[in-house]
């Protein structure tokens, strides 16, 4: 095999303890069962590539993705109540993606096709959930909640006429993403400052970092942005962070605390539009926004805002003129009380679009 070829593949070290300790495996190519060689394994260190490792052998139970990086405990990072048992390794697709998706079992009922990623199948297509699906080209991650999260499956090129014959009789797939080079967004979460300490890499939503992390005090943004908050459940001041490094970040943007939640934010290459109301429950003064404004008050003559309604994008608001002073993310939505998301004290004064220019 040359240089090159073996630079192509992936390669993952699975350990018997956590931290890398104990007996080791390394593996590059697929692994129906891990106890042909190690009787459990808790840790793992990805150096080259992508696999796909799940809890029971076959390469069935629940899945997780892992690109490069090392996972220490991730059992207790992925909430995983057993250890790894099978893996299977993701070969690296640079060509066109398709993949149709069907709303019955055996490729019956309303049909989609789909070339990049998708969000919110319900936003898109109106479809709740689909049954059975043909992937033509590329590899694919299916999900259970919309915007990447909950639990996921794996796809690759083939015909999947019914689910539950791969073990997910009771999941619902919402969103769907592309396994690309450059599709798949993460940041590294460190507890302590300049990236010491126990790590943990997000590449979704994380409603408390606690699960994870006693504390976290600076981390990199490899690919894709994100919104930190101070607070879990994506409550409290909010920080827009896109990619760089933030070696300590509580000094650099004034946080009263460490980070105690993130939301990861979607590309968005589409159209962007949103209505703002003066006053609460849509009441009121509106006005719609297709782009940036860095002062409503100097183009609309209006103070602040009250509710608003995003219909497409996803925007950043700022309590002062020319995006400055503290924000609040705003994916699509209705939202008819600030109050609610803790932002009370808050007047909005600016808003800027997410596009793909930030990333």
């Amino acid at each position: 095999m040359t240089s090159s070829s073996m630079n192509m593949m992936g390669r993952i070290t699975f350990y018997e303890e956590r931290n890398f300790q104990g007996r080791s495996y390394e593996c590059m190519s697929d692994c129906a069962d891990m106890s042909s060689y190690l009787s459990r394994c808790h840790s793992c260190r990805v150096e080259r590539g992508c696999f796909m490792v799940y809890d029971r052998t076959n390469y069935m139970g629940n899945q997780y993705f892992m690109r490069r990086g090392e996972y220490a405990d991730y059992m207790s990072m992925m909430g995983m109540s057993d250890c790894i048992r099978s893996c299977r390794m993701i070969p690296m697709h640079r060509g066109s993606f398709r993949m149709r998706m069907y709303e019955r079992d055996n490729f019956q009922g309303q049909m989609h096709e789909l070339t990049d990623d998708c969000d919110n199948i319900m936003d898109r297509y109106r479809m709740s959930n689909f049954m059975s699906c043909n992937v033509m080209d590329g590899h694919w991650l299916m999900y259970e909640q919309p915007s990447y999260r909950g639990r996921m499956m794996y796809m690759r090129p083939g015909e999947y006429r019914n689910f539950t014959n791969m073990g997910s009789s009771n999941m619902r797939f919402m969103s769907m993403r592309r396994i690309s080079d450059s599709s798949i967004q993460y940041n590294t979460i460190a507890q302590e400052r300049n990236f010491q300490g126990r790590s943990y890499e997000c590449m979704s939503d994380c409603a408390d970092m606690s699960s994870y992390l006693s504390r976290c005090h600076s981390c990199r943004v490899e690919r894709g942005c994100f919104m930190v908050y101070d607070r879990t459940n994506y409550m409290g001041n909010q920080y827009f962070m896109r990619r760089g490094e933030y070696a300590d970040y509580m000094s650099m943007m004034g946080m009263s605390d460490c980070i105690r939640s993130c939301r990861m934010i979607p590309m968005h290459r589409g159209s962007f539009r949103m209505r703002m109301y003066e006053r609460d429950n849509f009441q009121g003064q509106m006005h719609e926004l297709t782009d940036d404004c860095d002062n409503i008050m100097d183009r609309y003559r209006m103070s602040n805002f009250m509710s608003c309604n995003v219909m497409d994008g996803h925007w950043l608001m700022y309590e002062q003129p020319s995006y400055r002073g503290r924000m609040m993310y705003m994916r699509p939505g209705e939202y008819r009380n600030f109050t609610n998301m803790g932002s009370s004290n808050m007047r909005f004064m600016s808003m800027r679009r997410i596009s793909d220019s930030f990333y």
